[in-house]
This record gives C-alpha cells, structure tokens and sequence, in this order.
C-alpha cells in the first residue's frame, strides 16, 4: 500500500511526459484565431514617414510575417518567402520586431525584400498585442482582416503546402515540392 502513492505520481508524470513530446511546438493556439487583426499603426521600415495601419492590410487574404535581423531562423524560411513573393500570388507584410532600423534595411538588402511592405515594431508593442513571443511568426489574414492561422518558428514547404496556402487559396510557388 505504501508504493501506491509514489507509483501514481510516477505513472502520472509518464503519461505528462508521452503527452508533451507528442505535441508538435510550431502548432501554438492563439486567441486571436478567428479575430480582427488588433489595431495599430506603425511606420513602414523603407519609407519611415508614412505609417501604416492594420486596416491597410485588409482587402484580400495576406501574409504577416514577423521578423527581424538578429533572428537566425528568419534567415532558413527568408528563400520561401521570397520564391512565393517572386510567384505574386499572396501579398506578404513584413513586421519588422523589435530591431534597429538601419539593421533591418541591411539585412534586407543583403539577403532580399519579400515584402509588400514592413511594418517598423522598434519597440515590439504591435507584437505584444499580436501574442508574439519569438521570431519568426506567421499570420494568414483573411480578405477581411480576420486572423485564420498563426505558425510559430520558420516556415518550410511542408506548412506553406499543407496549412497556409489552402487557407489563401493560392497554388504552391514554382520549386516548391
């Protein structure tokens, strides 16, 4: 009888355990699914004089990216985003997070602009209030301005294909397999 108690306490943390390593960590629920896109209005990294607000991006489904030039990831999902940028299909919006805007263009020079625009968070408050955490992160907007999927660290084919695409309608950029 004495073994019980510590026998259930260990079975229990096994089964916390099987549970946790069957999850996958890019698939993060996020209350703003199914909810208008939280208001901002922040400037636009090329051109710092004209702002932009959430409602600019409303109108047709689109892609918010959430970026920055000190994130290593960014740089592994960066030719994907530019090859389905080169197919023109979906516009994609770049938020800039919490990075210093000389370093941005830079990176951006360097390694190419997928963007239909990027957004400025120097100080990362439109990443707060979109339930940001880490970088990247991607957000499927409907023509509405509706949030449909959120995907949490670098994209690959596999996400574009199977999750994001379907949800904008759009076929997979050419070379993507």
């Amino acid at each position: 009888m004495r073994y019980v108690l510590p026998f259930s306490l260990l079975l229990l943390l096994l089964l916390l355990f099987w549970f946790g390593l069957g999850n996958n960590p890019t698939l993060v629920p996020s209350p703003l699914i199914g909810k208008p896109l939280p208001s901002f209005e922040l400037p636009d990294l090329n051109a710092p004089e004209r702002m932009i607000r959430a409602a600019d991006l409303g109108g047709r489904p689109v892609l918010l990216n959430v970026w920055a030039s000190w994130c290593v990831e960014c740089r592994h999902e960066h030719p994907l985003l530019l090859a389905l940028s080169r197919d023109g299909g979906v516009p994609i919006y770049g938020l800039n997070y919490k990075d210093e805007r000389p370093d941005a263009l830079r990176w951006l020079e360097r390694h190419g602009d997928p963007y239909t625009a990027s957004l400025h968070d120097l100080h990362g408050r439109a990443g707060l209030d979109l339930g940001v955490y880490g970088v990247p992160e991607t957000f499927v907007l409907d023509a509405g301005g509706v949030i449909r999927y959120k995907h949490v660290g670098a994209l690959d084919e596999r996400t574009l294909r199977e999750h994001i695409l379907p949800l904008l309608g759009e076929p997979a950029p050419a070379g993507s397999g």
